[in-house]
């Protein structure tokens, strides 16, 4: 009897353990929406799913597929097995928090187009920087977009970029086809970066550009590292490295200050994010200025060149796409120009269509992080709760 009641206690202590999360978010969750009225609160109910164990929730089987198996999408494909289509929504428990997966092209659409419903939760602001475009909200955030758009997607900007970038791409690709054989994601790696000193802060090729290059390298595994800011760990590595890219960045701004006095501007996005106002003739401060092109920098500093890889990738393996190609941008180049100008861009049809299937196979964000700002319906199903 007593033998029965032990193992009674022990099966029910591993069903408690097992369903812990569940048991904790999902079933109040559903008390909820059982209950709801004909208020704000939603009465469709939450997407299929299992939480996992406390506190870890499905972070092992997370890890196991992302990191040892190399196939993220089997994740995402043992739930479809398990629970159906669903409209690609299931409930899950990952870095510390209840969540929902989206994987599905329109669900996910419905996530990035909803900006009054979701907000931007991951990477950290204090690796990013909490004056970021990425960090702020609500009237900070338009002010800040508008005049970050205004340096980097204006005709004049836009002509800098290119005449900047081009003749650094030739080199690199001349460079590259002199060694013969190359490691791809290392060079463009390189070539990117490059492009994003001279841009954003007109830094050349050098110790200072190779100091910057190895501290964004450990703020993006931070931003991917679950935020323990702990000594060994890689976010609190991030947060160091972050903190020496900010005073790098503060002396190179206090430069471009001294270069104002002086009417010897350098045309470049710091210049551009120190002399633009707002509509109530506001400038940004330093701090903006600064956490803005950390942020910028964040943003472009992996993908870019991961894109750049898989394009090598995908040309190498379809020669009759490059001879395409090469005719599109002869076609342009007429009159003996080298390069194309910011005009001919919305020429380069094919080119376009190219860069966007790149970005389609390469899929260079694997996972995006959203925060609910209050119980979101999608197509019946209660997809996030606040």
């Amino acid at each position: 009897m007593v033998v029965a009641i032990v193992g009674l206690g022990i099966l029910l202590l591993g069903c408690l353990f097992y369903y812990w999360n569940d048991i904790i978010y999902a079933l109040p969750a559903t008390f909820r929406c059982s209950s709801a009225g004909g208020g704000r609160r939603s009465r469709a109910p939450l997407p299929p799913g299992y939480m996992g164990f406390p506190f870890i929730g499905e972070m092992f089987n997370f890890l196991y597929y992302f990191k040892f198996l190399g196939g993220p999408d089997d994740f995402i494909n043992a739930k479809r097995a398990k629970y159906g289509g669903t409209g690609g929504l299931y409930r899950t428990h990952l870095f510390g928090s209840p969540a929902i997966i989206v994987c599905s092209p329109a669900a996910n659409k419905f996530v990035f187009q909803s900006e009054a419903n979701f907000q931007l939760e991951w990477p950290a602001v204090e690796i990013v920087g909490k004056s970021s475009l990425v960090a702020v909200h609500g009237e900070s955030h338009t002010r800040i977009r508008s005049l970050v758009v205004k340096t980097t997607n204006q005709p004049d900007a836009l002509r800098r970029i290119a005449e900047m970038v081009q003749p650094r791409i030739v080199h690199a690709l001349q460079t590259w086809a002199k060694k013969g054989r190359i490691l791809g994601y290392h060079e463009a790696k390189k070539v990117t970066f490059e492009n994003i000193g001279n841009y954003f802060v007109s830094i050349e090729p050098g110790t200072q550009l190779d100091v910057l290059d190895k501290l964004f390298a450990g703020m993006v595994k931070g931003i991917r590292s679950f935020p323990i800011n702990l000594p060994g760990t890689a976010y609190h590595h991030a947060i160091q490295c972050r903190k020496k890219a900010v005073a790098i960045f503060q002396e190179e701004l206090d430069k471009h200050r001294d270069g104002f006095a002086s009417q010897k501007t350098r045309n470049d996005l710091m210049d551009g994010l120190m002399n633009l106002k707002d509509e109530e003739g506001k400038q940004l401060s330093d701090v903006e200025v600064v956490d803005n092109i950390v942020s910028l920098v964040v943003a472009g500093y992996e993908s870019t060149s991961i894109s750049i890889m898989w394009a090598l990738y995908y040309l190498a393996k379809y020669p009759s796409v490059i001879r395409k190609l090469q005719e599109e941008h002869s076609s342009i180049c007429t009159n003996g120009d080298q390069y194309v100008t910011s005009d001919d861009i919305q020429k380069l049809q094919y080119t376009t269509k190219v860069v966007e299937e790149t970005i389609r196979l390469a899929n260079t964000a694997s996972i995006i992080f959203r925060k609910a700002r209050n119980d979101v319906d999608y197509k019946g199903v209660r997809r996030f709760l606040t």
